[in-house]
C-alpha cells in the first residue's frame, strides 16, 4: 500500500512504500541520497550503490524504513525534514531521458521560451507549481466570495454568432457552413441571466485577437465574471467588486503562505476602502506629479496606470485603486452613461500595482435606451437578438465586473511575464510551441 510522503512524519519505525518522481540524486561514495517527491512533498531516501540506478524524473516505487534524523541533520526547510527513509527495495516504474536543464535547483534557471517549450517538464518544478496553487486559490476564492452573496454560477458558450462588442480583436471560427467567433467575454450572457437568477457569475475562457506581444497580454485568458440586478447606484457594483478582490487576497494570504514565501512576496496592500477617482481626476493628478499631459486621453497608458498606483500607495497605503467614468463613446454600447454628465459613463477599472486587474460598471437596463445605443454604435439588432429579447421582456437595473485570473496571479507573485501565470499560454507567437511560420527576426517585446 502506498504512503504519501507528507504522512511519513507519523511513520517512524515503520517499513512503508512511497511512490513518486526522483527529484535529485547525490552520490557520496558508496552512499547515495535520493530526494523523492510526490504531490504531498519531498523526502530524503538513503541507499547504498544500488541507488545509482536512479536518475532525475524516474518514476519509482521505493520500500524502506522510516527513521528520525539526528537533530543536527534535520532539514527545517521542508515539513518532512525531521525524517528520512532507509531504502530497501526499488521498483522503476518509468524511466526518463536525460534532462535538458537542472530541475533540482530552488529556482528554475531557464529563459521564458525554454520554460514554455518544455512546459510538460517545467510544470513539475515546485516553484512553477506554486504559481498555479496560488491561481487555484484565486479562482476558488472568487467562487466562494460570490456564493456567499447568493450568486449562481453558470458557464457561457465560447462560440458565438456575432461580435457585439465590436473591434477587430476577435477570432473567426468556421462553424459548419456558418461564420462564428470565439467569445471575447460572457458579458451578454451574464446580463441576460440576471433576468433569471438575479445574481450570476462564471469562470470562463475568453479570447482576444490582440495584435500585440507584451508581458501583460494573452490571447486566451481565464475571466472571472459577475453580474447582478436591482442595484440602486453604480457604487454598489464597485463595492461588490471591492468585497470580492479583498476576499480573494485574504484567502491567498491565509492559504498560500508556503507559495508566497517561495517568491519572497506578500499579498498586495489594500486600504480599508480602496480609493477611487474619475479618469479626468486621475489624469490631472498625473499631470501635476509628472508634467505629462494625458488629460484628454480616453484611457490611461501603462505609464499612467503605474503612476496613479504610486499615488494611491503614497496617499492611502493601497496597491489598488479604482478609475471610474471613462468617455462613453469609447466603451461598449451597454455601458450606462452618467446621469450628471452623459459624456462619461458609470464604468470603472481596478488598477493593481500598475496594471488593470478588472473592468466593470453599471449597464443600461431600459430597452428603448439600449436600442438607441445599439444604433449609435452601429451594431446589428439581429446579431444580438437573444440578448435584446431579455430586455424586451423586463430587466432590472444591473451591473457587473470581470477579473483576469492570470493578471491577479502575476501581480501577487511579482512575475515578470503573464505567460508564467498561464499553464499553457496562447499568444500571437505561440500555441504550445513557438509558431514557426513567423519571421525569424520577430521577437517578443518586453
Amino acid at each position: 500500500m502506498r504512503t504519501l510522503i507528507a504522512q511519513t512524519i507519523t511513520k517512524i519505525g515503520e517499513t512503508i512504500t512511497v511512490k513518486g518522481w526522483v527529484n535529485s540524486r547525490r552520490d557520496h561514495g558508496k552512499i547515495v541520497f535520493i530526494d523523492l517527491r510526490d504531490r504531498s512533498g519531498v523526502i530524503q531516501i538513503v541507499f547504498g550503490e544500488e541507488g545509482k540506478t536512479l536518475k532525475p524524473e524516474y518514476v519509482v516505487s521505493i520500500t524502506g524504513l522510516i527513521k528520525a534524523r539526528p537533530e543536527k541533520l534535520v532539514n527545517k526547510n521542508i515539513p518532512t525534514g525531521g525524517v528520512e527513509m532507509e531504502g530497501q527495495k526499488i521498483e522503476i516504474i518509468s524511466q526518463a531521458e536525460e534532462l535538458p536543464f537542472d530541475m533540482s535547483k530552488e529556482n528554475l534557471e531557464v529563459e521564458l521560451p525554454t520554460l514554455l517549450d518544455y512546459r510538460s517538464l517545467t510544470l513539475r518544478h515546485p516553484k512553477v507549481q506554486a504559481i498555479f496553487k496560488v491561481q487555484e486559490v484565486v479562482i476558488d476564492a472568487f467562487r466562494k466570495a460570490l456564493k456567499s452573496k447568493d450568486f449562481t454560477e453558470f458557464q457561457a458558450p465560447s462560440i458565438i454568432s456575432s461580435a457585439p462588442e465590436g473591434g477587430a480583436e476577435i477570432f473567426e471560427v468556421k462553424y459548419f457552413d456558418y461564420k462564428t467567433y470565439l467569445a471575447q467575454s460572457p458579458q451578454l450572457y451574464k446580463s441576460l441571466l440576471v433576468s433569471i437568477f438575479e445574481r450570476v457569475f462564471s469562470v470562463n475562457k475568453v479570447f482576444r485577437a490582440e495584435p500585440s506581444v507584451t508581458t501583460r497580454h494573452l490571447t486566451e485568458v481565464v475571466s472571472l465574471d459577475a453580474e447582478f440586478g436591482f442595484i440602486e447606484d453604480w457604487t454598489e457594483v464597485k463595492d461588490m467588486a471591492e468585497f470580492t478582490i479583498k476576499f480573494i487576497l485574504n484567502e491567498v494570504k491565509e492559504r498560500c503562505q508556503k507559495e508566497l514565501s517561495m517568491f519572497g512576496v506578500e499579498v498586495p496592500e489594500v486600504s480599508e476602502k480602496i480609493p477611487f477617482l474619475k479618469l479626468r481626476e486621475a489624469q490631472q493628478i498625473i499631470f501635476e506629479r509628472t508634467g505629462r499631459d494625458c488629460r484628454q486621453e480616453k484611457d490611461p497608458s501603462p505609464e499612467d496606470e503605474r503612476e496613479i498606483c504610486k499615488w494611491s500607495k503614497e496617499k492611502y497605503g493601497s496597491d489598488l485603486v479604482f478609475i471610474t467614468h471613462y468617455p462613453t463613446k469609447y466603451r461598449p454600447f451597454y455601458t450606462y452613461p452618467d446621469d450628471a454628465d452623459p459624456e462619461y459613463n458609470q464604468g470603472f477599472d481596478l488598477i493593481g500595482k500598475g496594471v488593470e486587474w478588472m473592468t466593470g460598471g453599471r449597464r443600461i437596463h431600459d430597452y428603448k435606451t439600449l436600442l438607441e445605443h445599439v444604433k449609435t454604435w452601429g451594431i446589428s439588432e439581429k446579431n444580438i437578438e437573444l440578448y435584446l429579447q431579455a430586455y424586451r421582456y423586463g430587466m432590472p437595473p444591473l451591473g457587473g465586473f470581470a477579473f483576469g485570473a492570470e493578471r491577479i496571479t502575476m501581480h501577487i507573485l511579482n512575475l515578470k511575464n503573464i505567460r508564467e501565470a498561464s499553464l499553457f499560454p496562447r499568444d500571437m507567437e505561440r500555441v504550445d510551441f513557438a509558431l514557426k511560420t513567423l519571421q525569424p527576426d520577430k521577437k517578443p517585446s518586453n
